[in-house]
């Protein structure tokens, strides 16, 4: 019994040495401050800190009980082995502590890379110590530091250019967190710097890891850097159109039909312009520029672009190019194109026969319009008509939806009402002359016709009554819209109509040049 006492102490005084009650309170005090500071996402680093810190004091128990059974060299390699990893456990928490907890809390945050090369020195000054305690001389370790330098380093040299690569992006702050990249075909977000990596997330939900040598080694670009302008990023879209067709009329059709749309993610200042970049083959190349303020929606943007581009050259009646190739072609029968020309020209006839403005018209003299409307489709967000402009057409909504705005002063506005399929708009204009009294966008891609002074002053002159009609329609769309504009009672609207009726159809008989 007397053995096994003497035995225990010898033990206990051997792992119970004056700092240890220090270490292994400081061990868990770290750990239960930094339960409470460290995020769901950071809790697996504290739990394996803890665990190596716990096996490090099990292990100088265990070399305690190797020395009293004594052996002597076995017990004391274990005891510096196990007193290492104890600080190398204190060291992480109080990196922890100090670069997760203290410094966020003075509102500095100091860049990963920051903590992870000073908690690596503080490793290595740690581990000089317990060598020079373990009886090492360290005078004949430095004596050898330059060919050791020169080992290591050939043997670590792709580690060693990706921490000096990861020091030089910080020092010169050429990517920072949050940054918008892309290089080498990789296009993402930075959310991390590393010692060793760089962490960008792409679009497609992946986490690319770059090392950092690689960064500093190749080009890359960051995104978001003109103007001040967070994350605005210049796009290019290309197309081709023929040369039958002036290049400053497809620069200006393209030009105002995108700048005048509303597509997310495309900024307004600087505004979407157009250029001339090159001749082709029997074409010349066009790209339309715009600023794009958000990397992550590029391609859809982009392709949001494109439909506003092709809409846009399809309402200026402008073909895009296509590859030429000398063939010998069949003529195709001319019944069959016959057939197709009716066929449209059927679908115009119904188009008419839906609007109000023309529902008393016959199916001849719907036949005799139908040859004078042109196909006139819009995107989603486009400017139909602009209130205050003056344009001698109307448009007959096919498919789709149109908002239709009152602008006042500056910024206010306040929509009337949304148009569907079957509507028709612009009359006023087209019968009268008059500036346009309310601004349209499409409020989804429409498909359209519009219909031109000259088919209806055709009509007219067969048939000058028609106007009687006509103007009855347009003095009630007036009158509503004027009640719009100002609260009127039902006898005042009356009344109202009726002065406008008048007012119009002198006004058509003027414009068209009919007999009164």
């Amino acid at each position: 019994m007397i053995a096994i006492e003497r035995f225990l102490a010898e033990v206990f005084s051997a792992f119970w040495s004056p700092e240890q009650p220090w270490l292994i309170l400081g061990g868990f005090v770290g750990w239960l401050a930094l339960r409470q500071l460290l995020p769901a996402g950071s809790q697996y680093v504290l739990k394996q800190t803890i665990t190596f810190f716990i096996l490090c004091l099990f292990g100088e128990l265990g070399a305690a009980f190797m020395g009293a059974m004594g052996w002597e060299r076995g017990a004391l390699a274990f005891f510096e082995l196990s007193r290492l990893g104890v600080g190398i456990a204190l060291i992480r928490f109080g990196g922890l502590l100090l670069f997760r907890g203290v410094m966020p809390a003075l509102r500095f945050e100091a860049p990963r890379i920051l903590e992870d090369i000073a908690v690596t020195l503080a490793y290595c000054a740690w581990g000089l110590i317990r060598l020079r305690y373990a009886g090492l001389d360290l005078s004949q370790i430095v004596a050898t530091s330059a060919v050791m330098t020169a080992i290591i380093a050939f043997a670590m040299q792709d580690t060693l250019g990706n921490v000096l690569g990861g020091l030089a992006i910080h020092l010169d702050h050429s990517v920072e967190i949050g940054d918008w990249v892309v290089a080498d075909g990789l296009s993402g977000r930075v959310i991390d710097i590393r010692w060793r990596y760089t962490k960008i997330a792409t679009r497609n939900g992946e986490k690319a890891v770059v090392p950092n040598s690689f960064l500093m080694k190749n080009r890359f670009s960051v995104v978001g850097i003109y103007g001040g302008k967070v994350d605005a990023w210049r796009r290019w879209i290309w197309f081709n159109v023929g040369f039958d067709h002036p290049p400053r009329r497809v620069v200006e059709a393209v030009t105002a039909a995108v700048v005048d749309a509303n597509i997310a993610n495309v900024a307004r200042d600087p505004a979407p312009s157009v250029v001339l970049m090159d001749f082709g083959a029997g074409y010349a190349r066009y790209a339309l520029r715009y600023w794009l303020t958000d990397p992550l929606h590029d391609d859809p943007t982009d392709s949001e672009v494109r439909i506003h581009v092709f809409t846009a050259l399809e309402r200026a009646g402008i073909a895009l190019a296509l590859p030429e190739e000398v063939r010998h072609m069949v003529k195709e029968n001319e019944a069959h194109e016959h057939a197709l020309a009716s066929k449209e020209m059927q679908r115009r006839v119904e188009a008419l026969g839906k609007v109000e403005l023309f529902r008393n018209l016959s199916q001849e003299e719907l036949a005799l319009l139908a040859p004078y409307m042109v196909h006139a489709p819009f995107a989603r967000g486009d400017t139909v008509t602009r209130q205050g402009a003056i344009a001698h057409w109307l448009y007959i909504l096919v498919t789709g939806e149109a908002e239709v705005w009152l602008e006042g002063a500056g910024d206010d506005r306040r929509l009337l009402t949304t148009l569907t399929a079957g509507s028709v708009f612009g009359e006023m204009g087209l019968m009268t002359g008059a500036p346009r009294t309310a601004t349209v966008i499409a409020k989804t891609d429409i498909d359209a016709y519009r219909l031109g002074k000259e088919g209806l002053a055709t009509l007219m002159g067969s048939r000058p009554a028609i106007a009687e009609d006509i103007s009855f329609i347009l003095a009630t769309r007036e009158a509503e819209l004027a009640q719009a504009r100002v609260e009127m009672d039902e006898s005042a609207r009356d009344r109202e109509h009726a002065r406008r009726r008048e007012s119009i159809l002198g006004r058509i008989h003027n414009f068209f040049k009919l007999p009164g």
